[in-house]
């Protein structure tokens, strides 16, 4: 069964996430656990945990259904101790977040080098990176978003997403999200069937899809392998509405949420709708 949502807003407390998913028909939803803009904010509270949980219940959302994404600042492979150690630090926090909420699964940017250390190197960082939060943490599986490859930002290709899994220590708690948008721009031809088919043989030869916990689904206002990070709303970019017929027929991509990350949220509940009627 396809699980199909959007990120939606937790402004006023993340128990109001699972509200405004079900408000647009959502199945699947993504949220900030946090102020993705700031390194530090309050804890949640004990209220906001338990009427997550109800709404969460209510609404029947299961942890497998949710996607919650870290914040932004957080860059796990950066080449300086204080950069690192900052983001170290934030990152086992929002784990613990999802720990305390009952959820199973954080979607994380993998990091940027910084053009200061190898691609390599950043990479393994992030590794030790995640083998720390994991060790810190009971339950949560830290999901691997593929980027654009905008700058130095790494995890654009399914060989170094690979090289972070290989060098992750406990590898059931360990996964990939993959952003449509993204795997375009970073070069991968997902757009015709051909390439779709391609795309996804080699992701399942280098990654697999026992690893795939998620995907963003967005168009793209640029074109192939421009390597630059720019969403579009379904069929009104450089992808087209195929590829995201194709991914709702395909049973490879079912029990797993499927978000909208597309710009013009007044149109997420017809989106969510377009997509579930691929799906039938």
């Amino acid at each position: 069964m396809k699980y199909i949502g959007a990120h939606v807003s937790a402004s006023g407390g993340v128990e109001n996430a699972p509200i405004n998913a079900h408000e647009i028909g959502a199945t699947a939803f993504a949220l900030f656990t946090k102020n993705q803009r700031q390194w530090k904010v309050a804890p949640l509270t004990k209220d906001s945990i338990s009427r997550f949980k109800k709404n969460c219940e209510l609404y029947r959302y299961q942890p497998f259904q949710i996607l919650p994404h870290d914040s932004y600042l957080i860059n796990l492979g950066h080449p300086e101790k204080e950069g690192l150690d900052k983001s170290r630090e934030a990152f086992i926090d929002e784990m613990q977040r999802c720990e305390q909420l009952g959820l199973d699964r954080l979607n994380f940017h993998p990091g940027s080098s910084l053009g200061k250390i190898s691609d390599e190197a950043c990479l393994k960082l992030i590794a030790e990176s995640v083998n720390i939060a994991l060790d810190k943490t009971k339950g949560v599986i830290a999901v691997i978003e593929n980027t654009s490859g905008q700058g130095s930002n790494l995890g654009f290709t399914f060989e170094q997403l690979k090289l972070i899994i290989d060098n992750v220590e406990d590898k059931t708690r360990v996964g990939v999200c993959i952003d449509t948008c993204h795997a375009y721009t970073a070069g991968y031809d997902i757009k015709t069937e051909k390439g779709f088919k391609d795309t996804f043989t080699k992701f399942n030869s280098i990654i697999g899809f026992k690893y795939l916990k998620g995907m963003h689904i967005n168009d793209s206002k640029k074109e192939l392998a421009t390597r630059v990070d720019r969403h579009d709303s379904l069929g009104k970019g450089f992808l087209g509405i195929d590829i995201f017929k194709m991914i709702m027929g395909d049973s490879r991509f079912d029990n797993i949420p499927l978000i909208l990350e597309t710009p013009d949220e007044t149109i997420w509940k017809e989106e969510i709708s377009l997509l579930k009627s691929f799906a039938k």
